[in-house]
Order: C-alpha cells, then sequence, then structure tokens
C-alpha cells in the first residue's frame, strides 16, 4: 500500500484512508462516503438514533 497513512491508524492496523484503488471512480467513493456518515455501523442504525440515545435524560 502507497498510501500515505498515519501513526494512529497504522498502529491499529487500519488500511489507509482514501480511494482503494485506481479502479474504483471517485463517484463511488463519494456515495460509500456519504452513505457512512449517516450509518451508526455496518448493521446500526441511522447515527441519528444513537445520537439521541445519549442525549435523552436518564
Amino acid at each position: 500500500m502507497d498510501r500515505e497513512q498515519t501513526e494512529g491508524r497504522e498502529k491499529n492496523g487500519a488500511d489507509p484512508a482514501g480511494k482503494p484503488d485506481g479502479a474504483t471512480s471517485d463517484r463511488a467513493v463519494k456515495r460509500v462516503g456519504q452513505a457512512e456518515q449517516k450509518s451508526a455501523g455496518p448493521d446500526g442504525p441511522d447515527a441519528s438514533v444513537i445520537g439521541d440515545t445519549f442525549k435523552r435524560k436518564p
């Protein structure tokens, strides 16, 4: 992998952020990025559902 990696990501064994390879279009990268900003995780609900959980008073 020739992409620049931050020290923290390298320590955690994470793949470098950004475009995965030359064959992936910029449009596909942007679409995935926008979808991930809205999700709480691969199996989780919308991120706002999680955020609202912590905003409620006990």
